[in-house]
């Protein structure tokens, strides 16, 4: 049996790479909750932050349903 460490390293990166991006992503999602609540405390509308955190929320829920179809239908 042999390994390929080309392809190895090639996954181990790609993961790499995914898994920072969609801990990045969350982070800014409750990030811009906490800027969203910090507004509206003094009393503003908190839109930027909503928004912000709707879209940065949805890519997480979006990133981690894909990579549940990439192992199902694998």
């Amino acid at each position: 049996m042999t390994i390929d460490w080309a392809a190895l390293g090639s996954v181990f990166g790609v993961s790499l790479v995914a898994v920072l991006a969609l801990v990045t992503l969350f982070a800014g999602g409750l990030r811009a909750l906490t800027a969203r609540e910090a507004a509206r405390s003094r009393g503003g509308s908190g839109t930027a932050g909503t928004a912000t955190a709707t879209a940065c929320l949805t890519a997480c829920v979006i990133v981690v349903l894909f990579g549940i179809y990439l192992i199902v239908a694998g």
